[in-house]
């Protein structure tokens, strides 16, 4: 019988145990994605032109990260950097960022920074190193003529290879100051067009895969989302 007791009182501090780092777990998460909301926030304040990009991103790249097969666990890592990715942007001064017309090629080479900017805010978050990955590589070209390190092809991480081709769609079909979005159809022919050089030729084939009516639907999840980041 004493037997008995003691494994009754040891199965219920296992359990115990077991709920409280649960628990735990889910209140890391909910402030991870505070904190995240908190500098999605920030950028948009800042960067009034790209209202709902960062979002935006993080949509595709989870749509394109999903295509490939990957498991949960890596769509949500390559969600949240594809979220963050242009979090260095808080540190380029607005000006530069809001200017309407062409940027001169001073006022570009301090928008350039924004990548090793955003390596250095996220770097912090040592438990989640893909986010400061995400950040710092997302402007890299496939062909080795990207920005800050100039890495090419697959030297480039694969999440970064993501984000690049999920930023570029959304920036092709967002309303900018200096150009008219184009539809989703025009976007995915502009894809293709750089694929190889600007872009993972092999990403933007499985990107260009996804039904037009995924991606809309996934847009009405964005409206909901952006709830979140005013």
């Amino acid at each position: 019988l004493m037997i008995y007791r003691r494994n009754q009182q040891l199965a219920e501090y296992q359990q115990n145990e077991v709920d409280f780092l649960k628990d735990q777990r889910k209140v890391s998460r909910r402030l991870f994605e505070q904190t995240a909301t908190a500098l999605v926030n920030a950028i948009e304040a800042k960067d009034t032109y790209s209202h709902g990009h960062s979002i935006r991103v993080a949509e595709y790249s989870e749509m394109l990260a999903r295509e490939l097969n990957k498991d949960d666990a890596e769509c949500r890592k390559i969600y949240y950097a594809a979220l963050l990715h242009d979090v260095g942007k808080i540190g380029i001064p607005v000006r530069i960022i809001n200017k309407k017309g062409k940027l001169t090629k001073e006022e570009f080479d301090v928008i350039k920074d924004h990548p090793v900017l955003g390596n250095q805010i996220l770097s912090g978050i040592s438990e989640y190193p893909y986010l400061a990955v995400g950040a710092h590589y997302h402007h890299e070209r496939y062909d080795g003529h990207g920005y800050p390190d100039g890495l090419k092809g697959e030297e480039i991480p694969l999440a970064s290879r993501i984000v690049a081709v999920a930023d570029t769609f959304s920036a092709l079909t967002m309303e900018r100051n200096y150009k008219p979005r184009l539809s989703y159809e025009e976007a995915i022919t502009e894809l293709r067009l750089v694929a190889g050089t600007q872009l993972d030729k092999n990403l933007v084939k499985y990107f260009c895969a996804i039904p037009i009516r995924d991606i809309e639907k996934s847009m009405d999840e964005v409206k909901k989302q952006m709830k979140k980041y005013v």
